[in-house]
């Protein structure tokens, strides 16, 4: 958001810059960066391989405009190659710019109802890095030799000129996948196209089963989305995963894996993503007890996905249910700096290499795993010592709180409107949360999440329980609720 607060202003949007300056965010660029921004040309090509022939395609949200990976799938040789094109946004934004320092202080964008806080200015993150239809831009290409049903045979990262074919939204692309909707126009009238994405499908279809029966977790995760109008909040969607977001998250995990890997083989340090332990494995047994599961003692990826797939089976109504539950109770997701040498474990992936890096135009991490490899692409030094990379991961990870604290304020300020008027009504839930600092509930199943205020005693994560709603105070994205009989 670039226009300084006025008068202007809807209550939705004060809020969410009132939450960004209060958890220690920067709602707005400062002089140096606009100025940065206003001298950016498009860089030249030198150098980088020429992969604009390729039938290249982007997979996002329909109001996308930070188009960060382009994919494209090639036959060959009884082989397919899996090429994922991530935008070079390091090559207009150097190490300790002004644009680098506002970057370094959010680490990545914020997104609420009414108003996007974007890492970089939309001049660079929706134009001159964004990989937007029929534009040439650089990336960075991670290369993947895909064999035996699931394995990567081969790896590459280079740098190469790209060009985007289509723009493609996950809705409609699932409902054509699944056969419930009409093909994108893009689609309609390229058959390259049309067979490369039905392709793409087929493959990450295969690196989602060897995910799995690796033993990694699939759930069934629900986000919410307030559809606003100024003030007036007129529906609260429920996101859900669908087939053309899997084959994102497939292709994003290989790619990601394969950079941890092609930054550990050259000895260079690395900005890991990790899922520890969980936080609290005794009541996802409980839980699974309660389900008619039976789990170790001891936290066992390959044990819960078993238990999971199970589930999603046997009882589909409840499996969302549990699967917030279960997402709770792993805990978060956090930024680690290692060695080479050093191995890290994503438990929620069965993985042990796993960075970001697929996202530079909103994530920092993204960022900085991209300079690390453009000088292991090029056999320079790295661009950061061991000390400098986990002062940046822990800082990440705190902003990366601090964020997800904002989106939850805006997103629940929005909630609060559009609940207001059924104050006294009573609803179904599931406890997300139970400690010392109290206990939530998150409707189902619109996925909206309230505190409660009264009869909280005894509910644990993962319950299933009635809740009247006894109040909002939007401006504080305050719900309350109390138990109902």
């Amino acid at each position: 958001m670039h226009r300084p607060a006025n008068m202007n202003e809807t209550l939705l949007e004060r809020i969410a810059r009132d939450a960004m300056i209060a958890h220690g965010l920067e709602p707005d660029f400062n002089a140096a960066a606009r100025a940065q921004t206003g001298g950016l040309r498009q860089p030249s090509p030198d150098g980088c391989r020429d992969l604009r022939q390729l039938p290249w395609s982007s997979i996002d949200n329909d109001e996308s405009r930070d188009l960060d990976q382009l994919e494209v799938c090639v036959e060959e040789d009884g082989r397919t190659r899996v090429l994922i094109a991530i935008a070079d946004v390091d090559v207009l934004v150097p190490e300790a710019s002004p644009l680098d320092q506002h970057a370094g202080q959010n680490t990545t964008s914020v997104y609420t109802p009414a108003v996007v806080f974007p890492m970089l200015p939309p001049q660079l993150s929706t134009d001159l890095t964004s990989l937007n239809p029929n534009e040439d831009r650089l990336a960075i290409v991670v290369d993947m030799t895909i064999e035996d049903g699931c394995s990567i045979h081969h790896s590459d990262i280079y740098r190469a000129i790209v060009r985007n074919k289509a723009k493609l939204a996950y809705n409609a692309l699932a409902a054509w996948l699944d056969g419930q909707g009409p093909a994108p126009s893009a689609l309609t009238s390229d058959r390259q196209l049309a067979d490369q994405v039905r392709l793409q499908d087929r493959i990450a279809a295969r690196l989602r089963d060897c995910r799995e029966a690796e033993g990694a977790l699939e759930f069934a995760r629900t986000e919410l989305k307030p559809i606003v109008d100024g003030d007036a909040v007129k529906d609260l969607r429920a996101e859900t995963p669908n087939r053309a977001k899997s084959v994102i998250e497939n292709f994003m995990v290989a790619a990601n894996g394969v950079t941890a890997g092609f930054l550990r083989d050259r000895g260079y340090p690395s900005i890991r993503r990790v899922v520890k332990s969980p936080e609290r494995w005794s009541r996802i047994v409980e839980l699974a007890s309660q389900h008619g599961g039976s789990l170790p003692d001891s936290a066992d990826a390959h044990a819960l996905q078993a238990f999971l797939r199970g589930q999603r089976t046997a009882q589909p109504d409840t499996f969302q249910d549990l699967s917030l539950a279960i997402i709770k109770l792993l805990g978060r997701g956090e930024y680690v700096a290692e060695s080479a040498q050093e191995p890290s474990a994503h438990f929620a992936l069965a993985t042990g290499n796993y960075t970001h890096s697929t996202a530079p135009n909103r994530r920092y991490p993204d960022l900085v795993t991209q300079r690390l490899l453009k000088a292991a692409i090029e056999g320079r030094p790295t661009p950061y010592a061991l000390p400098e990379l986990r002062h940046i991961a822990e800082h990440c990870t705190k902003q990366e709180d601090a964020a997800n604290k904002v989106e939850r304020v805006a997103s629940k300020a929005a909630a609060a409107l559009w609940l207001t008027p059924r104050i006294g009504d009573v609803f179904n839930g599931i406890v997300t949360g139970a400690g010392p600092k109290g206990t939530w509930v998150r409707l189902v199943p619109t996925p909206v999440e309230g505190r409660v205020e009264r009869g909280a005693e005894g509910m644990d994560v993962g319950d299933r329980v009635r809740v009247r709603l006894i109040g909002t105070d939007p401006r504080r994205g305050f719900i309350d609720f109390a138990r109902a009989s």
